[in-house]
């Protein structure tokens, strides 16, 4: 049977990543230099992947819709302390809705398969999802309703993406690792897997 409802356990658990989503958009506050052609380097990409690995496809999205929507509704948890309705038109605002995306389909790819290599094929597949989700839309942004750097073009938009590519490529991988721990460690013997499991 599907479970319809959620406890208080998963919503606190789901709240606890909406909290880490909004400290890893905002490791540029302390680092401005870590922003690439507009694109902050950051660690939500890490914490979207978590999500979906340790809370599951549906909880780990929700979480990352409700951090979308706090954002939009003014909460300035989206990188460098912004929100409001206006990211909706910033070129990154893809990468945003991709955390929904991404968070979904690894947590749904961990279902099928809880093993140490379908972790970090989940993570892997997710982080592609990311950057191709987030690129497109930050490309098509540029070309159609934002103000468009001199010069830029596809493979301009493909180039910014190379730099923060190996951090995210790692931490991925290390999401992962730490997604597959904790599960084996912890999640497989806590009343929230269980409660999960069986509904």
């Amino acid at each position: 049977m599907k479970k319809s409802k959620w406890s208080v356990l998963d919503l606190t658990m789901g709240s606890l990543f909406v909290a880490m989503m909004a400290v890893g958009a905002n490791i540029t506050s302390i680092a401005p230099f870590m922003v690439i052609g507009g694109v902050p380097i950051t660690l939500q990409t890490f914490f979207a992947i978590l999500a979906g690995l340790l809370l599951g496809s549906r909880l780990g999205a929700f979480s990352m819709l409700t951090y979308m929507l706090l954002g939009l509704a003014g909460a300035p948890i989206f990188a460098q302390f912004k929100g409001g309705a206006a990211a909706l038109l910033t070129p990154t605002f893809g990468f945003i809705v991709s955390f929904i995306l991404i968070a979904y389909i690894a947590g749904k790819l961990v279902e099928m398969k809880r093993t140490f290599p379908m972790y970090i094929t989940a993570a892997l597949v997710a982080m592609v999802i990311n950057y191709v989700f987030g690129t497109n839309w930050m490309y098509a942004a540029y070309v159609l309703w934002f103000d468009a750097p001199e010069g830029f073009t596809y493979q301009l938009a493909w180039a910014w993406m190379l730099v923060p590519l190996p951090k995210d490529i790692v931490l991925s991988i290390l999401a992962g690792v730490l997604g597959h721990r904790i599960e084996i460690g912890v999640l497989s013997k806590s009343k929230f897997r269980n409660q999960n499991q069986a509904a």
